[in-house]
């Protein structure tokens, strides 16, 4: 049996096989794009979808390990889609990415600033490792060039984050509350980030 999941605007095929030898339930990630559970016959599709849900953000790092690893030579990571580098004739990717960074960090910024009345004094981008976003004490902030990896809710979030900082140098509930505010399922959206990391 075989249908289609959407897991988190991620659509994959799910293999449902049914044998009456199996007692335990089964899952796993066969590729990018197919799912395969093995159950016993009384088994239903919506056992099946109720057990995607329960398993969803696993689901999702095991998705997304498989397409990093899966990731040819002439693709790229844009936003949560994988594209091709011919198709946008890029030479440099890291300079591709701090350019398209640079476009769409700024019109945010201005939107939470003005809904958050909270100011940087500067903007900069690079490209890091770890970090993600950063806010220093004269309320300068730092963005990753590599964010335009991932889907845009990311970023939105980082610079809702980041604005907050401002605010609130640390990580204390004032700073969360502030965050939950203006990015009420930030939580979800930590969670869907760290599997994509």
């Amino acid at each position: 049996m075989e249908f289609q999941h959407n897991l988190d605007s991620l659509v994959v095929t799910v293999k449902l096989v049914n044998k009456k030898s199996i007692k335990h339930c089964y899952l796993r990630v066969v590729n990018n794009k197919e799912i395969q559970i093995k159950a016993n016959i009384y088994f239903s599709i919506q056992d099946a979808k109720d057990l995607l849900e329960r398993k969803k953000l696993w689901l999702i790092k095991g998705l997304n390990k498989v397409t990093s690893n899966t990731l040819a030579e002439d693709e790229f990571l844009y936003f949560g889609k994988t594209l091709k580098l011919n198709d946008y004739q890029i030479t440099n990717l890291d300079k591709f990415y701090k350019s398209k960074i640079e476009e769409i960090i700024p019109p945010l910024v201005e939107k939470y600033s003005k809904l958050m009345k909270l100011y940087p004094t500067s903007i900069k981008y690079r490209k890091n490792k770890r970090t993600w976003g950063s806010c220093n004490y004269n309320n300068g902030l730092n963005f990753n060039t590599q964010l335009c990896k991932f889907p845009i809710q990311i970023t939105e979030y980082v610079v809702i984050h980041e604005l907050a900082h401002i605010k609130h140098k640390n990580h204390s509930k004032k700073f969360w509350n502030l965050v939950e505010v203006y990015c009420p399922n930030y939580k979800q959206t930590e969670a869907l980030f760290k599997t994509l990391l």
